[in-house]
């Protein structure tokens, strides 16, 4: 039962925070959890006694210390950081998306995104202070690069988001307009942060973009996180940059932010890169059979996806949602989350039994 706040309480709590609903986890208890974009795949009995023994050995008595440098040192060989540049560790890209707006809340800084998008972006900055200006995509998904271009320039924003690929959209958008929308940032001195949460299952990363071109990318901060890797419950993100960017951001981290343990199994996960790489090709190949049969549904439309994840518009989407749940497969309502996702679902690609249950559950749908 929910209780409401004395009021000699409720005048200490800032009046926009009481407003607001709370980041919304769905209960999964005794269904096929489908809503969330995480990896399917579970380590080996054999890596799981591995990495049990790894953890047991963790002096978690105390702070951490050298190994969280040696985490970020074989994060830099794992995606080749280029010269020049820093890397910054968070508790998920959660916590980097709220150090930016912390570290950018300057008098009248804004964020500028496209939407739909990540709800973070915009919390983030109703949260630190910061004006939020959402520009909309095109019909197909697309980045409207005149609406955006008119949004940089007039609003002139600290941060502007591009997820790369898109969250709940899940495509990846056209290289040019990137290049273009980057540049108006440049000109009105802004930062840009490229969102790659999901470059596991993506065929470009912007990172090429930045080696190829440093210096159009001087501005550029690349996000990602070991998230859709395959750990979603060890929250470890990490943000890239020039040095000098990346070590002022750096200086509203908290200290300590990584825990020992969530280290330990990153840098466990690194050395095992491969056995993750295999996983990701199979939820690849998972998702192209997703997008070829959801497209024999009738009334279904499918949308282009670069992500481990497939947005499908269906004549109704409440009522497959709730078919669905009584199936047993959870997925993402995302039909309100915007007018432009009107009647659309979320479905993360599973597993090969995984996706098998939930087509079946499509296909019965009345």
């Amino acid at each position: 039962m929910t209780q409401t706040l004395p009021p000699a309480l409720a005048q200490r709590i800032r009046t926009d925070i009481q407003s607001m609903a709370a980041y919304a986890v769905q209960d999964a208890t005794g269904l096929l959890k489908l809503d969330a974009m995480e990896n399917p795949h579970r380590l080996s009995p054999a890596l799981q006694a591995e990495l049990g023994a790894r953890l047991g050995a963790v002096a978690i008595n105390r702070y951490p210390g050298a190994r969280v440098d040696d985490l970020k040192a074989a994060l830099a060989l794992h995606i080749g950081l280029p010269a020049g540049h820093a890397l910054m560790l968070g508790n998920g890209s959660d916590e980097l998306i709220s150090l930016l707006a912390m570290a950018c809340d300057v008098p009248g800084a804004a964020i500028v995104a496209p939407l739909p998008g990540f709800v973070m972006y915009a919390m983030s900055a109703q949260l630190q202070g910061l004006a939020f200006h959402g520009v909309d995509l095109t019909p197909d998904f697309e980045l409207d690069e005149a609406a955006m271009t008119r949004a940089i320039r007039q609003h002139r924003p600290a941060i502007t988001y591009l997820a790369y690929p898109n969250n709940p959209t899940a495509n990846l958008w056209d290289a040019g307009v990137m290049r273009r929308l980057i540049a108006e940032a440049a000109a009105i001195g802004g930062l840009v942060v490229i969102d790659e949460a999901y470059q596991p299952f993506s065929s470009a990363s912007w990172l090429d973009e930045i080696k190829r071109d440093p210096a159009a990318n001087g501005h550029v901060l690349l996000m990602r996180t070991l998230s859709k890797f395959g750990l979603a419950g060890v929250r470890l993100g990490y943000m890239v940059g020039p040095q000098a960017l990346v070590f002022e951001i750096d200086k509203v981290r908290p200290p300590y932010n990584i825990s020992v343990l969530n280290a330990e199994c990153a840098l466990f996960a690194l050395e095992h890169a491969e056995v993750f790489a295999a996983q990701a090709a199979d939820i690849r190949a998972q998702r192209e059979r997703l997008l070829a049969e959801l497209a024999q549904l009738p009334g279904t439309r499918v949308f282009p996806s670069q992500a481990n994840m497939v947005l499908v518009r269906v004549p109704d989407a409440q009522r497959a949602f709730d078919g669905l749940k009584a199936a047993g497969v959870l997925v993402k309502n995302v039909s309100k989350m915007h007018p432009l996702l009107a009647n659309c679902l979320r479905l993360t690609v599973g597993t090969a039994d995984d996706n098998t249950q939930m087509l079946s559950a499509l296909r019965q749908l009345k």
